[in-house]
């Protein structure tokens, strides 16, 4: 039985990834407590689980990513608290320290021109579904806010600051995209 879902999911310009992708769905007590963080013997075990099935279909780590990424109009989990990091330290996923926040003028809703042209070819090109209009729409900030959660989540306002814009460079850098 296949369920029915608002929205396609996108990702590195594939659509319904949905079909031809192992979900892992990963609770945790944030669900009900907002701030809860995910246990440590909880994240061992999806490490192990998703380098066991990485392994097994010759998935590359930059490849597994989170719900949010894929349908960032839908979804938000597995949500900031997730920690990437540790994950990657395993082998799983795509991962660096985040550019640290300033508060320089930034990219927002409203915004348009070439600088959003170029923010939002970044994104397409690291994988987001995203078109690139030129124009910062509710589209982009759900993408951005998308983003920021997975890779940038001290501050998941959908604003691409320079924290927002130099991680992504960066991480798109050591995949050479």
């Amino acid at each position: 039985m296949r369920a029915w879902h608002a929205g396609p999911s996108i990702w590195a310009g594939s659509n319904d990834i949905n079909s031809r992708s192992i979900g892992i769905e990963v609770s945790v007590l944030n669900k009900i407590l907002d701030d809860a963080d995910f246990p440590d013997v909880q994240i061992d075990a999806v490490a192990e689980l998703c380098l066991d099935i990485a392994g097994r279909h010759l998935i590359r780590p930059e490849r597994i990513l989170a719900h949010s990424d894929i349908a960032p109009a839908r979804k938000r989990d597995p949500g900031e608290k997730f920690p990437w990091g540790k994950l990657h330290a395993r082998g799983v996923g795509h991962w660096l320290e985040p550019t640290p926040i300033t508060e320089e003028a930034a990219l927002m809703p409203g915004h348009s021109g070439p600088a959003v042209v170029s923010l939002q070819s970044e994104l397409r090109r690291y994988g987001y579904g995203i078109r690139t209009t030129g124009v910062y729409d509710l589209s982009t900030q759900q993408v951005v806010q998308a983003f920021q959660r997975h890779f940038r989540p001290a501050r998941v306002d959908g604003i691409a600051d320079r924290s927002t814009c130099l991680t992504l460079q960066r991480l798109s850098e050591a995949l050479e995209l």
